[in-house]
This record gives C-alpha cells, sequence and structure tokens, in this order.
C-alpha cells in the first residue's frame, strides 16, 4: 500500500478481501526466501505503475538472477532446443532444464511447432522449479559407457526417408511421430494408417518406414 497507493486501496476493499488475497500469495510465494522477494518488490517499485498480479510477480521472480540458478523459462527452453538432440552429452546450465526437456519430450522438442509445446515444457519447467527452491537435489544427466542409441537410430532413420521424400525434418517429422509410440502397439498401427494416407493426399510414393 505504501508503494501503490489508492492504486492498492482499489483493489482490496475490504479486510476480508486483504486476508484472502495475503493467504493466496503466502501459499504462491512460500518457497522463495526474503533476498528473493524483496529484489522481485524493488523490481516493481521501479518498473512497474500499477501492482502486479500473482503470476506477473511470479515471473518476475523466476526472471531475476540468483534464483538458485536456476535460468528463466524462455532460456531454459531455448538451451533445451538447441540440445535436444544429445540431451546426455551437454553440460546443462541446470538439472531442472534437463529434467524439464525429458518430461516434456526430446523428439517432442525437436519437432513440434513452439506453440504447442513451449507451454508444456513451462508447466513442466515450473513444477521441477518449485522443487528445487523447496530444497530438492534434482538428478544430473549420466552418460553411460555403452549409450542407449535408440533414439538417434530412429532420428537417422527418420532424417533418410525424409531426405528421400524430398521434404525438410519438421515435415517429415509430422508424418513420422508414429515411430515414437511402441512398436506393434495399436497406437502406433493406426497413426501410421494416418500418415500413408496424408502421404497419398500429397502424392508421396516413398514408403513409410516400420
Amino acid at each position: 500500500m505504501a508503494i501503490y497507493g489508492h492504486k492498492f486501496k482499489s483493489c482490496f476493499e475490504t479486510e476480508n478481501e486483504i486476508r484472502i488475497a495475503k493467504r493466496e500469495w503466502a501459499l504462491s510465494l512460500r518457497s522463495y526466501g526474503e533476498r528473493e522477494l524483496v529484489m522481485a518488490v524493488d523490481h516493481c517499485k521501479a518498473q512497474l505503475a500499477w501492482m502486479p498480479t500473482v503470476s506477473e510477480f511470479l515471473d518476475i521472480l523466476r526472471s531475476r538472477t540468483g534464483d538458485f540458478g536456476l535460468p528463466s523459462v524462455r532460456m531454459a527452453y531455448e538451451e533445451a532446443c538447441r540440445f535436444a538432440l544429445t540431451p546426455t552429452k551437454h553440460h546443462w546450465s541446470h538439472p531442472a532444464v534437463y529434467q524439464a526437456g525429458r518430461a516434456t519430450g526430446w523428439f517432442e522438442i525437436r519437432s513440434e511447432p513452439e506453440k504447442r509445446i513451449y507451454p508444456l515444457f513451462s508447466y513442466n519447467y515450473d513444477l521441477l522449479s518449485r522443487r528445487v527452491r523447496e530444497g530438492e537435489s534434482l538428478e544430473e544427466p549420466v552418460v553411460q559407457a555403452l549409450p542407449d542409441r535408440s533414439d538417434n537410430t530412429m532420428i537417422e532413420e527418420m532424417e533418410r526417408w525424409s531426405a528421400a521424400a524430398g521434404l525438410d525434418m519438421r515435415e517429415a517429422s509430422k508424418l513420422l511421430f508414429y515411430m515414437t509410440k511402441p512398436r506393434y502397439s495399436k497406437v502406433r498401427k493406426r497413426f501410421r494408417q494416418q500418415s500413408e494416407l496424408k502421404c497419398v493426399e500429397r502424392g508421396i510414393t516413398l514408403s513409410l518406414p516400420d
């Protein structure tokens, strides 16, 4: 109220409204320490003419440096996109970035448009970031002595097919999405049949991989 004056009062007209708001804010900010909260409030004083909502204040907290070493969700997403092909070989800026990428799906990050995959990544990253702020230590990616190359083999097969079909990888991945499903499963068979129909409609005569 000291910062925003009548703008604050116009949001909370009764003591009961203030009490409910305090409870909601306390629950939302329970995993942050005093240093992070003071830094975010100072940002609000300097940058915002109107007091932020809870979600806006959380975004400010996540974007400030020193937030448990966690990069912002945008920076985390961009890192996940750059290294989605070889996630276990990259030295991640924070284990939460790797874990969010794995939970979202490396293939999906590589092949799906941002407007579809970014909200899912953001949701996963937010959950993991909250666990970090509450003191949990996340698992680091481990490079195995004899790594499982099945995912890389699938990608290589998809790249060969897309080149032979004269399609770019993003376009081909939509037709080959069925390859991410378990072999011999009904869902894989159904998706493959749908892709066959799409190939016929587009005049693609090249057989789809098994």
